[in-house]
């Protein structure tokens, strides 16, 4: 899945972010609620985790908006603040979950993948296609010409990357910011191992390369 992480507190903000993508997830952080409200409006998220009291625009006004324009993303609030009326107060303005702080990351993972089965409900959201190659969403599996491709999560994690973005040029500082929140680093090849690794295991055997290399840019999924 794709996630949006608000979360004001780094500490508590590199925990999730990193557990989250050791989980195969991608995840996106930023700081401030601001930020927060333009990332939800404009970009692809199945699921946003927000903290309530964010400088700028606060968690349950981001929520309140969201809703006011249509958008039906999933929304998880983190908050401090954990009375009844609190986490009432949350839910009704919008928000779908409500976990107060100190949690367990376990927790979180599990509110979160639960938040994402549930927007893909509708079984044409839950897979991507690319020839013959599917990806089954809920299920974090994957199969080219019916037979099954045993992918490692951060396997698993690039490959929906690559799908959702078909017939896109994906550089690998992109690549590397979304999948390892790295800054981009001239020296590491981090991401060419594991691409070469996924194309062992999407590619080899079949008379179609799904995954190619555009030379000097990063990488492309083409059917």
């Amino acid at each position: 899945m794709n996630i949006l992480l608000a979360e004001d507190d780094h500490e508590i903000s590199g925990y999730v972010i990193n557990g989250l993508r050791e989980a195969g997830h991608t995840a996106t952080a930023v700081d401030d609620g601001d930020t927060a409200l333009i990332e939800a409006t404009h970009g692809n998220f199945d699921v946003l985790i927000l903290d309530r009291m964010l400088p700028g625009t606060d968690g349950l006004s981001i929520v309140k908006a969201l809703r006011a324009m249509g958008k039906t993303t999933p929304v998880l609030i983190l908050s401090a603040l954990g009375e009844v009326d609190h986490r009432v107060e949350g839910l009704r303005a919008g928000s779908d979950d409500y976990l107060t702080k100190p949690f367990a990351f376990s927790e979180a993972l599990a509110r979160v993948e639960a938040l994402g089965r549930r927007r893909r409900a509708d079984p044409q959201d839950t897979t991507l296609q690319v020839a013959d190659l599917v990806l089954d969403r809920l299920s974090r599996t994957a199969r080219r010409a019916g037979q099954s491709i045993d992918l490692l999560p951060r396997e698993y994690a690039l490959l929906e990357y690559l799908m959702d973005h078909v017939d896109q040029v994906v550089t690998r500082t992109m690549l590397l910011e979304k999948l390892w929140g790295l800054n981009f680093d001239p020296q590491t090849n981090i991401v060419d191992v594991h691409i070469s690794r996924l194309r062992q295991k999407v590619d080899k055997g079949h008379e179609y390369t799904l995954i190619q290399t555009i030379r000097g840019m990063g990488y492309v999924i083409r059917g």
